[in-house]
């Protein structure tokens, strides 16, 4: 081969290197970041779940994914910069709005996990600390009502007045910003709000179907009036289920949202202080992220 044939040969390889590195400089490498979630909700068509990872303590968004009423993700792996995964300490999943008008991560951060390795164990230490020491109490009673025969045993209180003095009935951690709780009562399967909280200690904020007179300074309701489509008022929640749920904020349904620490039928021959099970393992969704 001439010796002219031979460098136009080595100059061409080098431009191309000299190319290819300029290329690879150019655009980031990705790697896949795989999640693996189950009993995550449907949050409709006005909200989404968003992943992030932190990277030297700031959130980067790995993007946003919907899941249908079987729990299916709609996206379970996702290209990310190599190098900030590589980097990121933690991941954390985020319920956004839809459209979202902040890039920003909201306050309504679902889960979080601490990569170990190559994985992330998800936890709920961003709704609130720990579940681990809650209860719950409550009587069936309508304080509110007229003292009708027929309003007996149509209202919830979350409260324990065993000891001749009312004090509260639930112990709950106190949640992140984002969250609230929120009460309920199953009624011939149809689930029905007592109203959002954040205090035990104090009413919630509802009241829509309370009689006309006071009730006591504890979440609860009277199913007296206003009763919703296929239900009358009063009734008797007596073989109901009474339950607390937590709710992001502002809220995606009027249905109770996944996470409910503490459920547990209402008995029969209700009479006096009732306790409501925790709820905690069979309802708080699991999961992890992989890189």
């Amino acid at each position: 081969m001439k010796k002219s044939v031979k460098l136009v040969m080595v100059v061409a390889m080098a431009l191309g290197l000299q190319t290819a590195c300029t290329h690879k400089g150019d655009t980031p490498e990705e790697s896949k970041l795989v999640l693996n979630f189950d009993g995550l909700e449907d949050l409709g068509d006005n909200f989404l779940y968003e992943g992030w990872i932190i990277v030297d303590g700031a959130p980067v968004s790995t993007g946003t994914f919907s899941v249908n009423a079987d729990g299916d993700l709609s996206q379970k792996r996702f290209d990310v910069d190599e190098d900030q995964l590589n980097k990121a300490t933690n991941f954390v999943l985020s319920i956004e709005p839809n459209p979202d008008p902040s890039p920003d991560p909201a306050p309504t951060k679902i889960f979080i996990g601490e990569f170990s390795g190559n994985q992330a164990e998800m936890t709920t230490n961003t709704v609130a600390s720990s579940f681990s020491d809650i209860y719950g109490k409550y009587i069936v009673a309508a304080p509110t009502g007229t003292g009708d025969e027929s309003e007996k045993y149509s209202g919830i209180w979350f409260l324990d007045n065993s000891s001749g003095m009312a004090v509260a009935g639930l112990q709950l951690p106190t949640l992140s910003d984002g969250w609230k709780y929120e009460g309920w009562v199953v009624i011939d399967g149809v689930p029905v709000s007592t109203g959002t909280f954040t205090d035990v200690n104090a009413a919630d904020e509802s009241g829509m179907f309370s009689g006309a007179n006071p009730g006591p300074n504890y979440p609860g309701e009277d199913f007296l009036v206003n009763a919703p489509d296929g239900l009358t008022f009063p009734t008797d929640i007596r073989e109901g289920v009474a339950v607390i749920s937590i709710e992001p904020y502002p809220d995606n349904s009027p249905a109770p949202f996944t996470l409910k620490p503490l459920a547990g039928p209402i008995p029969a021959d209700a009479m006096g202080v009732q306790q409501i099970d925790s709820n905690v393992a069979g309802s708080f969704p699991s999961g992890t992220a992989s890189r």
